[in-house]
């Protein structure tokens, strides 16, 4: 059993039908998430007995760090490994069994960016290896879909960055107490997430929400929800589905287009969804009373950054609510697109303020380590720049 990305009733159900007082599994929860333990013998609070039993029945198995690569800007990108997992015959559930041909969990590579700043740092991360939405003017695209991830697989990006970093900074703070240099980064920055990174969280929404679940839960991860960003391209229906959660993170539609005709072309997922009907979803998507739905606007020099096109996208903003615009220029890729002049970009933001749009330039990070927006390919041959560094994990 893999114990990476089980819920806390699922922990507490399976050490019951091993005869185990309950309050085991939520030991092993705050274990993984809270400890970011993942080693089955170093969960002290267990006793020796149980440990030993759970090191013949479970298996923990966070992403494995393939490469990192260092940006001038602080951020770092993760190539994460996701290894082929035997699955025995006997250990097969219910689920498995209907789809008992796959005896192995396929290999996929993924990433992940960290991005530190003075007083938080945010982490972008993957719910899919490669994507099946096929926008033009993305890198990731051109991977085509691999697979899903799991939840555990999911959430593991996000402890795995965590821990990497935390061991940094103890390292790096030789000069302050034991207690102190042991503290937990979260307790000391806020830690954002954002399911930004390759994919389409919504064309995995089980495998997502289940994540969203541990990473939101007090007992967990501990994020709160106002710091956990999903963005889709336009999967009303998942869109409709995460509007019943109870908890879920934030979201954030990518829009990129001022109207159907451009959308087609950037976005085919718009021919399944057009913007009437996907600007609908977004009218009855509950809102809390300090919550907007963010639109992003990948900026496309000569395509979509022009005057009238930010005229249409002030009227689209029209009646949906607390929204606000994030304009992110094109950033530079194996793809036939160019970025967007200053002067373009200045021009639309002042436009979508004019009418009353809060709108934002956000200029992506880590674009020297192919760490941006748009830019995540699983590239495990790239060189690095003369502005950045690689270290390779063996």
């Amino acid at each position: 059993m893999e114990l990476l990305g089980k819920s806390r009733e699922e922990l507490r159900k399976w050490l019951e039908e091993m005869g185990e007082p309950a309050y085991r599994g939520d030991q092993i929860y705050r274990a993984l998430y809270q400890e970011r333990n993942f080693e089955i013998a170093k969960m002290t609070a267990l006793p020796a007995a149980l440990r030993e039993g759970l090191a013949r029945e479970a298996t923990i198995t966070p992403p494995g760090v393939k490469q990192k690569y260092f940006s001038k800007d602080g951020s770092v990108r993760y190539l994460f490994g996701l290894g082929e997992k035997e699955i025995s015959e006997e250990k097969l559930n219910a689920e498995t069994q209907r789809n008992a041909k796959e005896k192995t969990r396929r290999p996929a590579a993924v990433e992940a960016v960290w991005m530190p700043s003075e007083n938080r740092q945010t982490i972008c991360i993957s719910t899919q290896a490669g994507c099946a939405v096929d926008c033009q003017f993305c890198m990731t695209a051109q991977l085509g879909l691999i697979r899903n991830l799991t939840a555990g697989e999911i959430v593991g990006q996000i402890l795995v960055a965590l821990k990497e970093n935390e061991a940094e900074k103890e390292r790096d703070n030789t000069e302050v107490t034991e207690s102190r240099s042991t503290e937990k980064s979260r307790d000391r920055k806020q830690t954002n997430v954002v399911l930004m990174g390759q994919g389409e969280p919504l064309l995995n929404y089980e495998n997502v929400m289940a994540a969203m679940r541990i990473v939101l839960d007090a007992k967990g991860v501990g994020l709160a929800p106002k710091h956990v960003t999903l963005s889709t391209s336009g999967i009303v229906p998942g869109i409709e589905k995460l509007a019943k959660e109870a908890v879920r993170p934030k979201l954030a539609i990518s829009l990129n287009a001022s109207n159907d005709e451009q959308r087609d072309l950037l976005m085919p997922i718009n021919k399944k969804y057009p913007l009437k009907v996907l600007l609908e979803a977004c009218k009855k998507f509950p809102t809390g009373s300090r919550e907007y739905i963010t639109f992003e606007y990948v900026m496309l020099g000569g395509v979509n950054d022009r005057a009238e096109d930010a005229r249409r996208v002030g009227r689209l903003m029209s009646g949906l609510g607390r929204v606000k615009v994030n304009l992110i220029p094109w950033n530079p890729g194996a793809l036939p697109y160019k970025e967007p002049t200053e002067e373009a970009i200045a021009e639309f933001h002042r436009i979508l303020l004019e009418k009353g749009v809060p709108a934002f330039t956000r200029y992506s990070r880590g674009r020297d380590v192919m760490a941006a927006c748009g830019q995540l390919a699983s590239l495990g041959e790239m060189k690095s720049s003369p502005q950045s560094s690689v270290i390779s994990i063996q």
